[in-house]
C-alpha cells in the first residue's frame, strides 16, 4: 500500500486521489501555496509540489513582469 506523499500515511483505494504520479489523500492534495482543496489533474506542479493554476502557480513562477501573466506583463512607454 502506497504513503502519501504529503502525510506520509497509507494511502486506502477508497480514499486514494491519484496525481503527479502519486497516490494522495483527498484532504492532502492541496496547494502548497494557499492550501485550497485540489482535483487530481486540475492543477499545476512545481518540482514535485501541487498548486494552483491560477493565481499561485501564475503569480510564483509564471512570466516576470507587472501583474499576472503575460498580457498584463508589458509596460508601454512613450
Amino acid at each position: 500500500m502506497p504513503n502519501c506523499p504529503k502525510c506520509d500515511k497509507p494511502v486506502y483505494f477508497a480514499e486514494r486521489k491519484t496525481s503527479l504520479g502519486k497516490d494522495w489523500h483527498g484532504a492532502c492534495l492541496r496547494c502548497e501555496k494557499c492550501n485550497k482543496t485540489l482535483n487530481p489533474g486540475g492543477h499545476a506542479e512545481h518540482e514535485g509540489k501541487p498548486y494552483c493554476n491560477n493565481p499561485c502557480y501564475s503569480a510564483m513562477f509564471g512570466p516576470g513582469g507587472f501583474g499576472r501573466g503575460g498580457a498584463q506583463s508589458y509596460v508601454y512607454n512613450k
